[in-house]
């Protein structure tokens, strides 16, 4: 079979979905259809937010559904009446089996982790948070339980100490996009093999979750360690962020997002978590260990600003962090 004759649906919403999608279509692969969330409401105006996928799916002039319930009975005719051959998806929503298993050549996924490790919504932000020195992606063909199919292939790359969520996100799209590519290819000339999760175990060894990022996960608990704290920071920027409430000599708390810190730091005998030091210049946080210096952050209602910048309109005499 010939790439243009595969033909090929996408599933896909965010950025990190489009450079796969960009470079299916600058390849030349057959893409019959692109499945993306519906617009919503943005900001004050009402503005219909439109996603990553469905404007470059508009660009390029590729079919584009866009359901509100993947189980709808008019979704799903649409879906078949594309006669896709293969299906991929890319940071979307889970698939019901109606969906899924529709192709004759089936549903594959590309996930940014080394599964079975990291499965769930967030596995970029939870391997920087955990302080992991290593990640990846993979492709996978879908089942019913989510991250949990068949894996088709794997590739790795380092997390660097002084990485952020986002620098990590980067690069995982772009070695990810090319492993669609290669995944499609081996399809496509009948070479592709497959590994269950569960051969990748050793024994007593269990996958590793990922969850939604919600508000509370993103709140800085001093109490924790330095080391801790300063992949907490670097896993949540710039997006959602670490946040944090900065209590000032007068018990008013500015709600506050931090987005860099210094590498973590002893901390002077006796200084409780959450205390507040400056020398005018630098802004430090005691943790339970040690502290760090807060570089980069933004109080409700301003501008992101580096610490000197925040230094010079604050008072930090007598404040901590709650």
């Amino acid at each position: 079979m010939e790439k243009k004759d595969l033909r090929i649906v996408f599933f896909g919403t965010p950025d990190f979905a489009v450079e796969s999608l960009r470079r299916l279509v600058e390849g030349g692969y057959n893409i019959v259809g692109v499945v993306t969330m519906p617009d919503k409401p943005a900001g004050r105006g009402h503005h219909m937010y439109q996603s990553d996928v469905k404007r470059y799916a508009l660009a390029q002039g590729l079919p584009l559904l866009q359901p509100v319930k993947l189980k709808d009975e008019a979704f799903v005719e649409a879906l078949r009446s594309l006669q896709a051959d293969l299906q991929i998806v890319i940071a979307f929503r889970m698939l019901p089996e109606v969906v899924w298993a529709m192709p004759r050549l089936g549903t594959f996924n590309l996930h940014a982790s080394l599964l079975p490790k990291y499965r769930g919504a967030a596995p970029i932000n939870w391997a920087v948070m955990n302080g992991d020195t290593e990640t990846g992606v993979t492709t996978f063909f879908l089942k019913h339980e989510i991250d949990t199919g068949d894996i088709i292939e794997q590739r790795k790359i380092p997390i660097a100490r002084t990485d952020n969520v986002e620098i990590v996100h980067d690069k995982l799209m772009h070695l990810g996009a090319q492993m669609v590519i290669d995944t499609v290819d081996s399809i496509i000339d009948g070479t592709v093999k497959t590994t269950p999760q569960a051969q990748m175990l050793t024994a007593g060894q269990q996958p590793t979750p990922a969850p939604k990022i919600f508000k509370d996960t993103c709140r800085i608990d001093w109490n924790r360690t330095a080391e801790a704290l300063y992949n907490h920071v670097r896993g949540l920027s710039p997006y959602p962020a670490a946040w944090t409430e900065i209590v000032d000599a007068t018990g008013k708390a500015h709600s506050t997002k931090v987005f860099a810190t210094g590498q973590p730091q002893a901390k002077p005998e006796g200084e409780l978590p959450g205390t507040v030091t400056s020398d005018g210049r630098h802004l430090w946080v005691a943790c339970a260990d040690g502290r760090l210096e807060i570089t980069q952050l933004q109080v409700a209602g301003k501008k992101r600003m580096p610490a000197d910048a925040f230094l010079r309109g604050f008072k930090i005499e007598d404040a901590h962090c709650d």
